[in-house]
């Protein structure tokens, strides 16, 4: 996993993706989680990045936001 943004930066790229690109948060999570199988941090960027035309700071954050998710959820 890759620190892309302090914190801050992070929350706020999250507040503003809905605005930006008409989906929340959490279709992205489902669409990245659904995606194809790529292994690198990278790669989930550009995927996303061409298959939606998203701008790369937002594609980062929210393959990040997955990314800080799904560690989460294999510590419980």
């Amino acid at each position: 996993m890759s620190q892309v943004f302090s914190a801050e930066t992070h929350r706020n790229m999250l507040a503003r993706i809905p605005h930006c690109t008409g989906r929340e948060i959490s279709d992205w999570l489902r669409t990245v989680d659904e995606g194809p199988a790529l292994v690198r941090f990278e790669e989930k960027v550009s995927w996303l990045r061409h298959e939606y035309d998203l701008a790369y700071g937002h594609a980062k954050a929210i393959v990040h936001e997955y990314d800080l998710r799904r560690a989460a959820r294999r510590l419980l």
